[in-house]
Order: structure tokens, then C-alpha cells, then sequence
């Protein structure tokens, strides 16, 4: 069986509160964009589960790859046997995107899907939240209001068909979770997201914040002047996705300029929504 994970983008970001357990109460709207990993599960050949990961370097052990982890828990909650894994990573990591939750929500579903389990998608919503906070978001993966740390998912009824999106990840740089929210002061929005993005597009930019952006571009300022230059080029609206580091723009095809100006920030991902 062989699925194609997806990104996701951030439309919107709120640090609303610091919790008591350390972690922070978030609103944001998770986007699902076509940027895809390939993932392939099959029976295992030789009588134990393993994982091969090609394409994009990942500095992690194989234990502690969040799609092992999911394919563990499945075999824990339902005994399900051994599975051959096989994942070839170009998402990149470390950019705000969820590649490696989504990796790990299809392993659940895959798995579910293989083995004619049945399990429901609340279930396994409610399986993908133990291993992270936004991986229910891709059992699901619909536009969605995302509330909690993450975890709370409400449907939201926005569509960005027709528009194309450039995403731009520099892997000179790396923004860990932890770091970023520490630099944060966490405040409750002036206006809900909800209500925001109720707006024709052209009115996000400016209104439409990630709260992550202004501690991150000062320690990365070459990501601010990202933003300025999607902004001349014709950008409808354009920011960091998640805690970063990719930063993204969304354009009417009929309205964009020449794109070489960006080859100096990173790897560009060109894609129609």
C-alpha cells in the first residue's frame, strides 16, 4: 500500500496562553497544501517491523521516528504483525509544515486500512494526539480551526482552490519548537482567526499574524525580507508557517512576477492549490 502524506500550512497563529504542564494554548487554522512525503507499508518479509527512509536527511533514530513510533502503537493497541515501512521524505523538516505528523497520522490509517481494523477516525484522532499535538489534524486533514495545543479541531469552511503558493525553506536554518515558544509572550488575539479569514484574502495581510514571527525574524532577519520580497512579487499574503522556518506565499497566478529573486533564500515549492 502506498500513500503520499501532505503538508500543511498555518493561516494564522495566536500564542494564547502558557498552561500549567509548560506547554501553550494555541488558535491557528491548519491548511493542507499538495507538498507530499511517500510512504509505503507492506507486510514484513522477514518476520519483524522495520523502517527505510530515503530522499531528505532526517537526524533521528529510527526508534524515535514518529512513524515507527505510530506503526508501534498500532501494533500495541490492536496486535496487529509486522509491517516493512518504506518513507521517502520531501517535506522538509523543521519548517513548520507537520511532515513528520502527517508521516506518522498516514502510518495510523494505513495500517488501519491494511489490516481491515475499522477503527473510526475519532479513534484514531484520538491515537495520533499521544504521539503529537497536531497530528490529528491529518486523520482528518481538512481546513481546521485548531484550538488547545493543537489537539481541539473544528471544521472551517475556507478554500484557496485557484490560488498558487510558493514555499520557500532555507536549510541553513533550523527553529526548534521549544526555543520558539520560549521567546514568545503569549497573548490572546484582538480578533479570532475565524473571523479574519471570513474576509476577502486581500484583507489578511497585516490582520492574519503568527505570533512566532517577530521573535523568530529577529534572530533570522533574512526571513522578514522573504516575506517583503513575496510581498513584491505580487503576494496576496504571506507568512511563516508554524514556528518556521518556511515562509509562504499565496498569489493569483494572473498577477505574479519573476520568481529567480528567490533562489537566493532556499528551495522554492511551487504548487497550485
Amino acid at each position: 500500500m502506498i500513500q503520499f502524506p501532505n503538508a500543511k500550512i498555518n493561516l494564522g497563529l495566536n500564542i494564547v496562553a502558557r498552561r500549567p504542564d509548560g506547554y501553550h494554548n494555541i488558535e491557528t487554522i491548519f491548511y493542507p497544501i499538495p507538498l507530499c512525503d511517500i510512504l509505503e507499508i507492506v507486510p514484513a518479509q522477514d518476520g519483524h517491523t522495520t523502517l527505510t527512509v530515503y530522499g531528505r536527511n532526517i537526524d533521528c533514530p529510527i526508534e524515535k521516528n514518529l512513524v515507527m513510533r505510530a506503526c508501534k502503537l498500532m501494533q500495541r493497541e490492536f496486535h496487529v504483525p509486522d509491517v516493512d515501512i518504506f518513507l521517502t521524505k520531501i517535506i522538509p523538516d523543521g519548517a513548520g509544515l507537520g511532515g513528520g505528523s502527517a508521516d506518522a497520522a498516514f502510518t495510523l490509517m494505513m495500517i488501519n486500512e491494511l489490516f481491515s481494523l475499522d477503527v473510526d477516525k475519532k479513534t484514531l484522532a484520538k491515537l495520533a494526539a499521544t504521539i503529537g499535538a497536531d497530528c490529528p489534524f491529518f486523520v482528518y486533514n481538512t481546513p481546521t480551526i485548531a484550538t488547545g495545543i493543537g489537539e481541539i479541531l473544528s471544521p472551517i469552511e475556507i478554500s484557496l482552490k485557484g490560488y498558487r503558493l510558493l514555499l520557500i525553506k532555507d536549510d541553513s536554518i533550523s527553529v526548534p519548537t521549544k526555543l520558539a515558544y520560549s521567546r514568545v509572550t503569549p497573548k490572546p488575539g484582538e480578533t479570532s482567526i475565524s473571523q479574519i479569514v471570513s474576509k476577502p484574502i486581500i484583507e489578511w495581510q497585516g490582520q492574519l499574524k503568527n505570533d512566532f514571527e517577530e521573535s523568530v525574524f529577529a534572530q533570522f532577519p533574512q526571513l522578514d525580507e522573504l516575506k517583503a520580497q513575496l510581498i513584491d512579487l505580487g503576494a496576496i499574503y504571506t507568512a511563516m508557517s508554524g514556528s518556521g522556518s518556511s515562509v509562504f506565499g499565496i498569489f493569483d497566478r494572473a498577477n505574479m512576477t519573476d520568481t529567480n529573486v528567490l533562489n537566493k533564500f532556499g528551495k522554492i515549492f511551487d504548487m497550485q492549490l
